[in-house]
């Protein structure tokens, strides 16, 4: 089961950050994030293809997630930003989830 939750978030990042990362009107900071975004994906992916040997690198997903989450949070309560990043940052919360409790209760 953690193996899906894994291949899951590597697609979500990947789509996430590749639509960011491609959008036209982008700029160099967005651009930015979305590669970060991709690059969180292919740490995924890895973590999918041998969980017993990647798993610790989760952490650096559960913290990079609780603190785009806390960034921009506050900003989509505001209305800062289009309901659609309230959106993915549940997402984000969902995996966050998922990810501390692999951590904590093994694969």
């Amino acid at each position: 089961m953690g193996e899906i939750v894994l291949w899951a978030a590597a697609a979500y990042n990947l789509v996430i950050g590749g639509a960011g990362l491609l959008q036209k009107e982008a700029g160099r900071d967005a651009r930015v994030v979305g590669l970060l975004v991709v690059c969180f994906g292919l740490v995924y992916a890895l973590v999918a293809g041998d969980p017993a040997r990647f798993l610790p690198i989760l952490w650096a997903g559960v913290l990079g997630k609780i603190g785009v989450i806390a960034l921009l949070g506050p900003a989509v309560r505001r209305g800062e930003f289009p309901k659609a990043v309230g959106l993915v940052l549940a997402g984000d919360a969902l995996f966050t989830l998922a990810f501390l409790a692999m951590l904590l209760h093994g694969v």
